[in-house]
Parts: structure tokens; C-alpha cells; sequence
């Protein structure tokens, strides 16, 4: 069994080892794949960091002090955290900056470094830059590169970022599925096909009744609701 965590954090600012003020994670988000499947089996805290978060830092997230003042610190679910990871692949775009906020706080709340805890870690900014020389790489623009949609991104979230994050993985590593597929079938003998023509074959249409339009189209209006009217089905209608 192959289990992936793609994480993802927001923070107060920039600078995790400030020598004076360090800043504090507010936000991680944790998306579980296994055999290259979503399970749901996810993870996602909201953390009161003790401190304001910067002006642009702010504008990112858009995680206030006061909706923030409520929530757990991060030494009440730092063990939560590393059971979750425990021996699972982790993943994560620019993994240098999320490690040296996760280190920080899991020093301070008593715990080993992360690397610790997990089979390994896996920096997709390194993949993207290896796979894509000289193009930008952020997680919008492969997003954008790998068709994966990210319409509902106006500001950044852990868990909607993890979950875009486990998209573009997927879409990145595409052809290492098909190169397995390839060698299987150059490696494994199997039963000769007969070929069938499919031509002569009439499949019939089935239409919605008013019933299923009507809960479709609650659907719609109640995803355009939610995505403050950035639906391109009704921009295009």
C-alpha cells in the first residue's frame, strides 16, 4: 500500500526563526491518497498562533486574530498531527518553507522534526522545475499548465490548497502510469482477444426527467452561490 499526505500550511508571515518574533502557523491541511486514490480521510486545523498575522500575510489568507482567537495552538494537536503522518510519503509545493514552520513548532511544543515522523518528503516545486525548466511553477501556474481546476482559489486555504496540490501530483506523475501499464502488458502473457465490431451497436439515449433537471439545476445555483457567482457554466449560459 502506497499512502500519500499532501500538506499544506498558512502562517503570519515569512520568517519562522525570528530571532525576536518569530512567526506561527495559522492554518494545516492535510489530503490522504492512497494507491493514487482520495480516501477523505483528511486533516485540517484552524491554529491560534498567539500573535497577529502580517498585513500581506493577511491578504493571503485572510485568517483574522479575532476568528482565529478561539482555535486550538498548536502543542494541543501536534501529537494528532505526527500520528497522522506517521510513515506516510509527504508531499508538498516549496517544502522548505512548510518543514521550517512545522520544525519550529513541533520544537516548541516538545516533538522530534518532522522528517522524523514520515517515510519521506517529496518537494513538487523541485519536480515542476526539473519537468518545466524556465517556466513559472507556483501552484497556480500548474494548475493553470496541468488543466486543473482551481476557479474556487480566491484566497489561499491549507486544505483547498492540498487538495489542488494532490490534482497537479497527479497529473505530474500521469505517465509513470502508463509506462506500468506498458511494461505489464510487454511482461505478462495473457488470453488472445477476439476483436468485436461495434459498429452495428445502437446505444440508446436517456434523457433527465423534471425531477433530476430540478435538483441539477439546485445544484448549479447553489455551487454559483458558494463561488460568489464565478461559475463558468452561468458566465457562459
Amino acid at each position: 500500500m502506497t499512502r500519500q499526505i499532501f500538506l499544506d500550511t498558512e502562517t503570519t508571515g515569512f520568517y519562522a526563526n525570528h530571532p525576536d518574533h518569530p512567526d506561527r502557523m495559522v492554518e494545516i491541511g492535510c489530503v490522504e491518497l492512497v494507491n493514487r486514490k482520495l480516501t477523505g480521510n483528511n486533516l485540517h486545523f484552524y491554529l491560534n498562533p498567539g500573535r497577529d498575522s502580517d498585513e500581506g500575510a493577511l491578504r493571503v489568507h485572510g485568517l483574522t486574530t479575532q476568528f482565529l482567537s478561539d482555535k486550538p495552538r498548536f502543542e494541543e494537536i501536534a501529537q494528532q498531527l505526527v500520528d497522522y503522518v506517521a510513515d506516510a510519503e509527504i508531499i508538498i509545493h516549496n517544502a522548505p518553507f512548510d518543514l521550517g514552520f512545522l520544525d519550529m513548532e513541533l520544537a516548541r511544543a516538545g516533538h522530534r522534526p518532522f522528517k522524523e515522523y514520515a517515510a519521506g518528503v517529496l518537494d513538487t516545486l523541485v519536480m515542476a522545475k526539473e519537468m518545466f525548466p524556465g517556466k513559472r511553477n507556483s501552484l497556480d501556474a500548474l494548475c493553470s499548465r496541468l488543466d486543473v481546476d482551481n476557479s474556487g482559489r480566491t484566497l489561499h486555504g491549507a486544505l483547498l490548497d492540498a487538495e489542488l496540490l494532490a490534482d497537479v501530483y497527479i497529473n505530474m506523475t500521469r505517465g509513470q502510469d502508463a509506462l506500468l501499464m506498458e511494461t505489464a502488458v510487454v511482461d505478462t502473457a495473457g488470453p488472445v482477444l477476439e476483436r468485436v465490431d461495434l459498429h452495428g451497436i445502437v446505444l440508446p439515449t436517456l434523457h433527465a426527467n423534471a425531477q433530476e433537471l430540478a435538483a441539477h439545476d439546485e445544484v448549479l445555483t447553489q455551487l454559483d452561490k458558494s463561488s460568489g457567482g464565478k461559475t463558468l457554466w452561468r458566465q457562459m449560459t
